[in-house]
């Protein structure tokens, strides 16, 4: 039976989780996962800095940026690249050292990066967004193999951006509008072969569509900004889920573990006034989730032709 005040089916679940001994994010994005290394990644964009975690320990390593970022991409074993305020950055893994690769929006000194994801064909689609959220000044943009397209421009806040496991369809979402668009993809290079068309409605359920994910089977994990959950929706757009998130401002999901069987998930305390932060002690912290599904590796950036 559908909730006639979210849209959602059936009740919310609460999964077994427990809070990451991080510290709490400003506002936490970028969540991803590399096998090869066992190791999470995710940011605090405001805050500057980068969290890295072995599945392996329960320590939480800080590395503190020069600059705000909110998407990173494995290349190999010792190269990254982090899409920040200032362009795409190679980030060399065993020093943390930072070498600027192609820039973004240099000419735009009022945004910077947000929401991003790597296709399966090895490209980056990036999200851009006013530093202060200004109406329309975002874009997305596919990256791969120093080639830079903008895909999609007047969005406010890009979110939601993930892809089918067989690369033939990508998400995306401006946050401000309030709907998650659909759209047919190329599976060897990732760009739109068809227009956007709606996949979930805005205002269908409870929150604002933030960073998204899809599973083994395709389905998709969108985190609700605002709403403390994230809510599941099959390839054809029916809602399967709902999952509490004990914090009310939940950013960005991504599978995580040795089996790709966890979501590690980011939230935030942006915006919030003192005594909204003492209504949500979790703002900012940083979950990891039960999921009890599977998803699938993020796939590696193709940096060079």
């Amino acid at each position: 039976m559908q909730d006639p005040q979210n849209g959602a089916t059936g009740a919310v679940e609460a999964a077994p989780l427990h809070i990451l001994d991080a510290p709490a994010c400003h506002l936490g994005e970028g969540p991803t996962y590399d096998p090869a290394s066992d190791k999470a990644w995710w940011f605090d964009i405001v805050g500057r800095r980068l969290f890295e975690k072995s599945s392996a320990s329960p320590d939480v390593r800080v590395h503190e940026l020069p600059m705000m970022a909110s998407q990173l991409c494995t290349v190999d074993d010792k190269t990254q690249v982090i899409a920040t305020e200032n362009g795409l950055h190679v980030r060399d893994v065993a020093t943390g050292r930072l070498t600027h690769h192609t820039a973004l929006e240099a000419d735009e000194t009022d945004t910077r990066s947000n929401d991003g994801r790597v296709h399966p064909s090895g490209a980056l689609w990036i999200g851009t967004m006013g530093r202060k959220a200004e109406a329309g000044r975002g874009s997305i943009y596919w990256f791969r193999g120093g080639e830079l397209r903008r895909l999609y421009a007047q969005i406010t806040i890009p979110n939601a951006i993930c892809f089918s496991p067989d690369g033939t369809v990508g998400y995306f979402a401006d946050t401000a509008r309030g709907d998650i668009h659909r759209v047919s993809l190329d599976p060897e290079t990732g760009l739109p072969a068809g227009e956007p068309s709606v996949f979930v409605p805005a205002g269908a359920f409870a929150g604002g569509p933030d960073g998204a994910v899809t599973d083994a089977e395709g389905n998709v994990w969108n985190a609700r900004w605002g709403a403390g959950r994230l809510e599941v929706f099959t390839p054809d757009g029916r809602h399967l889920r709902s999952l509490s998130v004990p914090a009310r401002q939940p950013s960005c999901p991504a599978f995580t573990g040795r089996h790709l069987d966890q979501l590690l998930v980011t939230t935030a305390y942006e915006g919030m006034d003192e005594a909204e932060r003492a209504g949500d002690p979790n703002a900012g912290r940083t979950f990891i989730v039960q999921a009890g599904v599977r998803g699938v590796a993020e796939p590696r950036l193709r940096l060079t032709p």
